[in-house]
């Protein structure tokens, strides 16, 4: 099934008629004749979206659109309202109360369907981040979301001319006082996806120069990863069926009358812009908390390199490659030689400083394919793809003389002379041999003969002669 929808209609005939509509396009549907049984059916079925006539004999539509936008559990269900009578009056409180879309029986199918897909993918977008951010959370890689006031919004306009464009902005500016409204061409709107940070909401004219061509244009803004997510209402004329079923279809956020100079009109695109903003900014806020909880869970906060947990796959991936290619890849563990003395004498603030300046000289002096993780205190993995043993022994032997030779400055002004020991493995290829957890164990070992041996030096293990 596509998806679970509510019908709350009044009248039993509308709601058959919907619910073979729904049905033939593979929806599954419950009805209501109620706003409290509808209430009550959200509780109980748990619908992904719910087409909500405004007349009920109970209590308004809009009453009940209110009360699920206004509970924690039920505001981010779309909710379309739906009447045979519509007015500007009703459509605008409608969506003051939180309404995600208005639409006017007898309902024309190509555009209802285009409209529920449009909804279902939202709602999946919600549900989706909303399981990832539970899950970071449950795994203690978030902190609980903290209530943030909404800057204003940069949101550019852009028409079939300058003109058009300029009665759009001084119609709407009225309602989005706090709002920037931006005047712009197709060129410009595409130059303005790569500003930092890039515009919140684009309103697109379905026509510009061409027929058509703000499709093409909303086509680019979604392939860009600055504009990717931006809210992107299209401009349609009255009567373009085809044109608004193809916009949502595409990946418009909504639709607007093209008439955006017409107050009315324009009052009604600035309450939908509002409500597509503050979707967009609660899922950028989503994305951003999963992203710092996955950088917390492999990253170092100390050295910002990557940790044990992301080190071991990433080299079992490197392993699995190098076994394919035929070519050998090499593995170092470098530790800091007598780093203890450095905490006990100095001070542990000395001793993170020093572990944060030989991160840094590590991640100089390798290439940008080399991973470097630090996997233990004052220990530090490298992996090496693509390098065969006599390249790995050059650069292990240049890392530690990039230690040794450049004092190592701490904050009260005494300069320490830092050296490490490095133990080289080779896996994979012709060349290599053993598992991934063999190599890593044989560069541990190699660095255990560098430390006996006198450390600030590289040791390469070599299989014991048969």
């Amino acid at each position: 099934m596509a998806g679970k929808i509510l019908i709350v209609d009044d009248v039993a005939t509308n709601r058959i008629v919907l619910k073979v509509k729904l049905s033939g396009a593979r929806y599954e549907t419950v009805q209501a004749g109620t706003g409290q049984e509808a209430l009550r059916l959200v509780t109980l079925e748990l619908p992904d979206l719910v087409l909500l006539d405004v007349q009920l004999p109970d209590i308004s539509g809009i009453e009940v659109c209110r009360r699920l936008k206004s509970d924690p559990l039920t505001q981010n269900l779309p909710v379309i309202m739906v009447t045979a009578f519509p007015s500007p009056e009703t459509r605008l409180e409608a969506l003051r109360a939180g309404a995600d879309d208005f639409i006017v029986k007898p309902f024309e199918e190509l555009t209802l369907l285009a409209r529920l897909r449009s909804l279902m993918r939202m709602r999946e977008t919600d549900e989706e981040l909303r399981l990832r951010e539970s899950t970071c959370h449950e795994l203690g890689f978030t902190e609980p979301p903290v209530p943030v006031a909404e800057p204003p919004a940069v949101i550019c306009l852009v028409a079939p001319d300058r003109e058009t464009c300029v009665g759009w902005k001084a119609a709407m500016a009225r309602f989005l006082p706090q709002d920037t409204l931006r005047v712009l061409d197709y060129n410009e709107a595409l130059t303005a996806a790569a500003e930092m940070p890039p515009p919140d909401a684009y309103v697109i004219s379905a026509d510009l120069a061409r027929p058509g061509e703000g499709l093409r244009l909303m086509s680019e803004l979604r392939s860009r990863a600055g504009s990717r997510h931006a809210v992107i209402c299209i401009a349609v004329r009255e009567g373009a069926r085809e044109t608004s079923a193809v916009a949502l279809d595409l990946g418009a956020s909504d639709l607007t009358p093209v008439k955006l100079s017409d107050p009315g009109f324009a009052e009604e695109a600035a309450l939908r812009l509002r409500t597509h903003i503050s979707r967009k900014r609660r899922h950028d806020r989503q994305r951003e908390r999963v992203a710092d909880g996955l950088r917390l869970a492999l990253v170092d906060p100390l050295t910002g390199l990557y940790n044990r947990r992301y080190a071991m796959p990433h080299v079992a991936r490197l392993a699995e490659r190098s076994r394919h290619s035929g070519r050998s890849f090499a593995v170092m563990v470098l530790d800091i030689d007598r780093f203890k003395s450095v905490n006990d004498t100095y001070g542990h603030a000395a001793g993170d400083r020093v572990l944060i300046e030989v991160a840094r000289r590590l991640t100089l002096n390798l290439r940008q394919v080399d991973l470097v993780a630090r996997v233990g205190g004052e220990e530090f993995l490298i992996a090496m793809p693509e390098t065969s043993l006599e390249a790995a022994r050059a650069t292990a032997e240049r890392l530690c003389r990039v230690m040794e030779e450049t004092p190592f400055e701490l904050h009260d002004g005494h300069a320490l002379r830092i050296t490490v020991s490095i133990g080289l493995a080779l896996g994979g290829g012709h060349g290599g041999t053993g598992t991934v957890e063999q190599v890593i164990n044989q560069a541990d070992h190699a660095l255990m003969s560098s430390k006996a041996e006198g450390r600030n030096q590289v040791k390469i293990f070599k299989l014991p002669a048969a």
